[in-house]
């Protein structure tokens, strides 16, 4: 395993710009001259559906890394029939978190099918997996397997409780891993019923930890030449953030209430219905408590001893609340953002999705990729969260249909004859989507 050669006479000046390619490090260009993405020469086979598993490669693909997943012939991944809404015959879910990959349509309960994993793993140099654990290890592609054939291997599994205890052999739903990992008891209205939030964050959350696990991978193996295994689980990725509510239990006894769009530990901190929509707002600080008051046109309240201090408003929660309740109830939402803009005081509107993509912030960081689909035709999706410097992730590929790319996979990173390649796709092992 090589590093990117060392050129110049100073250390600081002689270090190049590098980037993981393959299975070592290998120079990039500068900056200035259109800097390569940063895993671009990575190989990705991506065995997950839904979201999780999805999500994680989808952001390594948006890195330059090439991903090929691997669907059932025919159906494909799950997200495909959950709709409405469909653009054309794809789910707008499917479409959100797929783009940058390339499909290829494998029958694993085929004799062939597992071997075609198995040379594919060997090429590749991640191999990211959401089967109930045991299932694959069944089908001679757990890790213990690939990793005889393909030691370099960063094997990444994605579970809803992790691969050995009490509940590892159940299926892993968001829903359900939200429930038991105590975010649904957290969420909702105070004094009401749980609430599931408004998208999968457990599933969102593992995908990250999952991205962030298999870059680290990659770094392990360019320091020990060896590939490793990777658990992740819905369930570890949730209980993980619950973070200071968690804290306040296990240090302070203390169990956990829902809020509502409050908070616990800080008043105030919520979303005040205003005359014509909903204001949200937090003073973290006694200074931004001060603020609030003085353009709130509420001076006796910065003067109360009873909210002199968070521990205090936090105390006084209820009668704190009733009044500046009444307050944001006198003016339009509009106005109130006018009225706190450069006051230093965290705040904002609580928007639509419609009124969400027509922020001019929103535009301004990219948050809206267009794409052409070789079937849905112009396509829009939520875009990167994250930017680098000199790097376009904007020229993006479009979701795959499905075994668009198997005859190209088969035959470029695999080398199979077009001999060989028909037979599998006579026989149903293998298929191919042919683009009109």
């Amino acid at each position: 395993m090589t590093a990117g050669m060392i050129l110049g006479r100073k250390y600081w000046r002689r270090l190049t710009f590098v980037c993981l390619r393959g299975r070592g490090l290998q120079s990039c260009s500068q900056p200035g001259t259109g800097m390569m993405r940063p895993l671009e020469g990575v190989k990705i086979l991506d065995l997950t559906r839904v979201l999780a598993g999805p999500f994680a490669t989808m952001i390594l693909g948006d890195l330059g890394a090439e991903v090929i997943k691997v669907e059932r012939p025919g159906s494909g991944d799950d997200t495909r029939s959950w709709g409405p809404p469909f653009v054309g015959t794809e789910s707008a879910y499917f479409l959100s978190v797929n783009r940058n990959k390339k499909s290829i349509a494998v029958n694993i309960k085929d004799p062939k099918g597992p071997r075609i994993i198995r040379e594919l793993a060997a090429a590749c140099d991640i191999f990211v997996e959401n089967y109930i654990p045991g299932k694959l290890a069944e089908m001679g592609l757990g890790y213990e397997d690939v990793s005889k054939i393909a030691p370099h291997i960063i094997y990444c599994s994605i579970t809803g409780y992790g691969q050995t205890g009490p509940m590892f052999r159940r299926a892993g739903y968001d829903s359900i891993a939200a429930a038991v990992s105590g975010l649904l008891h957290i969420t909702g209205p105070e004094g009401g019923d749980p609430v599931r939030p408004g998208v999968a964050m457990t599933d969102l959350a593992t995908g990250l930890y999952a991205h962030g696990a298999i870059m680290s991978g990659l770094l392990q193996r360019y320091k020990t030449g060896k590939g490793l295994h990777i658990d992740c689980n819905l369930l570890s990725s949730q209980v993980a953030c619950l973070t200071h509510i968690a804290a306040n239990y296990l240090s302070g006894k203390i169990e956990a209430e829902r809020w509502g769009t409050a908070h616990g530990s800080i008043v105030p901190y919520q979303a005040f219905k205003t005359k014509d929509g909903y204001f949200v707002l937090g003073a973290g600080n006694d200074q931004q408590f001060v603020t609030m008051c003085k353009i709130l046109n509420l001076p006796e309240l910065c003067s109360d001893s009873k909210y002199k201090t968070n521990k205090l408003r936090v105390k006084h929660r209820k009668e704190l609340v009733g009044i500046l309740s009444a307050r944001f109830l006198e003016k339009m939402t509009e106005e109130w953002l006018q009225l706190f803009e450069g006051s230093g005081v965290p705040y904002g509107p609580i928007n639509s999705i419609k009124q969400v993509f027509s922020e001019p912030q929103v535009i301004h960081n990219g948050l809206i990729l267009e794409m052409d689909h070789p079937t849905a035709g112009k396509i829009s999706v939520p875009g990167p969260a994250v930017r680098y410097n000199g790097v376009n992730l904007s020229n993006v590929k479009p979701p795959p249909l499905i075994g668009q790319h198997t005859v190209e996979v088969l035959k470029n990173t695999l080398g199979y004859s077009e001999d060989y390649i028909s037979e599998l796709l006579t026989a149903r092992t293998v298929v191919q989507h042919e683009v009109c």
